[in-house]
């Protein structure tokens, strides 16, 4: 299916399901997973791809639809240039009509053209000016994308957008809620052994975060599976 041949009302249909399909996703790979399929089928690409951004400007290919993509990927972060990383440092979108005469990127143009890929559309993902990452859409012919193509990859990458910090946020709230219940444990185990009070087996644990250099959910959890501390 290619939503730019349907009418405006099942566009906006398309969309819709698939803003619900997305937040209904079990977590952050499962929705990645879920906008690189409906990628697929939205807009006229070959292969599709999602690469997330972290700090420091590192990227990591999170999602791809064909082993070429994670090759093309793999090239872009070895060389240091390509069209996620133009998006991810300056623009919203970056698109390549043919791999073979363009020249923003001389190393590693060539080399994805030589692998099959002769179109490009790099989108930002992006909420409140934070960039998530970069949704990656590639065709084996020249010339593949057009308006129709660009203007819902956009609308798919708002929706997306959306969904992965939704998924990121709630990821981190359970994994806060996850160190919390382990902490608890933890706790609970040196006040039965020492007859201390909360407070002071928190601080017991602490001490031994900061002494070791371990993380306090990482002594916790130690100390359950073991019912030692670090030595």
């Amino acid at each position: 299916m290619n939503v730019s041949d349907e009418d405006g009302a099942d566009v906006a249909d398309v969309f819709a399901r698939l803003a619900v399909e997305l937040h209904e996703e079990g977590g952050v790979e499962e929705t990645i997973e879920a906008i690189v399929q409906f990628a697929l089928q939205a807009v006229s690409c070959t292969y599709a791809g999602l690469v997330l951004a972290h700090r420091g400007g590192k990227l990591e290919t999170a999602a791809a639809t064909d082993v070429l993509m994670e090759k093309a990927d793999a090239l872009q972060l070895e060389l240091g240039e390509g069209p996620a990383r133009t998006v991810n440092a300056e623009h919203d979108t970056v698109l390549v009509q043919d791999t073979v005469t363009d020249t923003r990127w001389p190393r590693w143009s060539p080399l994805v053209a030589a692998l099959g890929v002769r179109s490009v559309l790099a989108v930002r993902l992006h909420t409140n000016g934070t960039t998530l990452g970069v949704l990656e859409l590639f065709n084996s012919e020249p010339d593949a994308f057009d308006a129709d193509d660009d203007a819902v990859a956009h609308i798919l990458t708002r929706h997306a957008s959306v969904a992965l910090a939704s998924a990121r946020q709630e990821a981190t709230l359970w994994q806060a809620i996850d160190a919390r219940k382990l902490i608890g444990q933890a706790q609970g185990i040196l006040m039965e052994r020492f007859g201390i009070d909360g407070d002071q087996a928190f601080a017991v644990l602490r001490r031994y975060s900061q002494d070791y250099n371990i993380k306090l959910r990482d002594v916790a959890h130690r100390l359950i599976a073991t019912r030692r501390l670090p030595e």
